[in-house]
């Protein structure tokens, strides 16, 4: 049965967030020539700007005093996309097609498209909630941060994820006393290798950064704001500023309610569609099959964003679809860039090409002898044949894998080998 015509004919896009992914779906739905009404509904009244830098660029000394935009006001009215700014979706209406604004007016629409991020996950201990405890999420905070970092400050990041890793990098820079504390016994376990985290965990320490391993933090105490944070040994640590980067939650509140299936995350097909075929939901608040590995699987990074962003786009204003890319990953810690392809599970074999010592090697992920996953530190020579690689399930001789002086492409099982491997 064909679609009523005010919804078809008359009724917008609405894009509900306008982040990477928002912004890329309306400037998808534009380059593919999609000629009706699209609405960003954004909840910040400023235009929507780049998360990478605020914990990187943005809290080095002589750092623009203003968020990088993602697109200059002209762009969004020059294609015609409507922003509505400093409102917020309230609920969503499916039976009626429509969704409710935060200021009590309700907007019907043709198709809808959830993009509404992650937050920060809050930290739930006595005193988490003083005033110099910080999230990194927004450009309010990371200002807020870059004032605190001044020479001699004391700093306590709990959590050694990226966010983490990042702050406590330009912490250091900046003169900072810094002390990281983390739960695991390794740097950014949940993302890469031993050889990596403990690579990073040096370059930290070289440059005066503290780490304690195994720390359960029960509370943060102060008259007023934060003083010190407590762990489980009861240790204080003395803290001016604590910063606490302890991963995120997907926004799937408004899905939710709507009665879409959700799973730590948006759960949405190959086109990013949602239970709701009219539905759509891209970037960090969703969870879908990996086509490369078939994990379900949430992926917080840009490079996933904007990949859903063209799913979407392409589902809506027809076309043919982009070919999908293997995620990647990128931090830089110190002047030094970690560049991830693939994802690592944490049972993959671990092929280490090259020297940590030196400065610069890269670590092979083999699941089932397959290439799933590299790192590269401190060069890229690496990165794209392995994506070519992870793309093509090649089947990895190891042995060859392991010597830095072999092309990664060189590594590759020969047919017969490949044959007898399968066998």
């Amino acid at each position: 049965m064909p679609e009523p015509a005010i919804h078809k004919a008359a009724a917008p896009v609405i894009v509900i967030g306008a982040g990477h992914a928002g912004v890329a779906v309306a400037a998808g739905l534009r380059t593919r020539g999609y000629g009706g009404r699209i609405l960003l509904v954004d909840a910040q009244t400023e235009l929507p700007y780049e998360r990478p830098p605020l914990s990187k660029e943005l809290l080095k000394p002589g750092a623009p005093e203003q968020p990088v935009p993602l697109r200059k006001q002209k762009y969004y009215e020059d294609r015609g996309l409507e922003r509505i700014a400093g409102l917020t979706v309230t609920g969503i209406d499916r039976a009626d097609r429509s969704v409710l604004l935060s200021d009590g007016t309700r907007r019907e629409y043709h198709r809808l498209v959830i993009a509404t991020g992650a937050r920060a996950r809050p930290l739930t201990v006595p005193g988490a909630d003083l005033g110099n405890v910080l999230a990194l999420r927004t450009y309010d905070a990371a200002a807020r941060l870059k004032r605190a970092l001044v020479p001699g400050a004391r700093v306590a990041i709990i959590g050694a994820g990226y966010i983490g890793m990042e702050v406590a990098a330009a912490a250091a820079t900046a003169g900072c006393d810094t002390t990281v504390l983390e739960f695991q016994d390794r740097v950014m376990s949940r993302v890469t290798s031993a050889p990596v985290s403990h690579f990073f965990e040096r370059l930290h320490e070289a440059h005066g950064v503290r780490f304690v391993f195994g720390a359960a933090v029960t509370a943060v105490e102060g008259s007023g704001r934060a003083e010190r944070v407590v762990t489980s040994d009861g240790t204080a640590y003395p803290a001016d500023v604590v910063v606490a980067g302890i991963g995120v939650l997907p926004n799937q509140d408004l899905a939710e309610a709507a009665g879409l299936d959700c799973r730590d995350g948006i759960l949405v097909d190959e086109h990013c569609r949602t239970s709701d075929p009219l539905i759509y939901a891209a970037g960090d608040a969703t969870r879908f099959t990996g086509g490369f590995d078939g994990a379900s699987q949430r992926l917080e990074c840009i490079q996933s964003a904007l990949a859903q962003a063209e799913l979407v786009a392409g589902d809506i204003a027809g076309g043919p679809a982009r070919a999908a890319e293997v995620p990647w990953f990128w931090t830089v810690q110190h002047g030094v860039r970690l560049q991830t392809a693939g994802v690592r599970h944490p049972g993959d074999e671990v092929v280490l090409r090259g020297d940590p010592a030196d400065g610069k090697f890269s670590v092979a992920y083999l699941r089932h002898g397959r290439l799933a996953a590299v790192d590269t530190v401190a060069g890229l020579a690496d990165f794209r044949p392995a994506k070519k690689l992870i793309a093509d399930k090649a089947l990895i001789n190891p042995a060859a894998a392991a010597d830095p002086a072999v092309p990664l492409t060189d590594a590759v099982l020969a047919p017969a080998a490949l044959a007898a491997a399968i066998r």
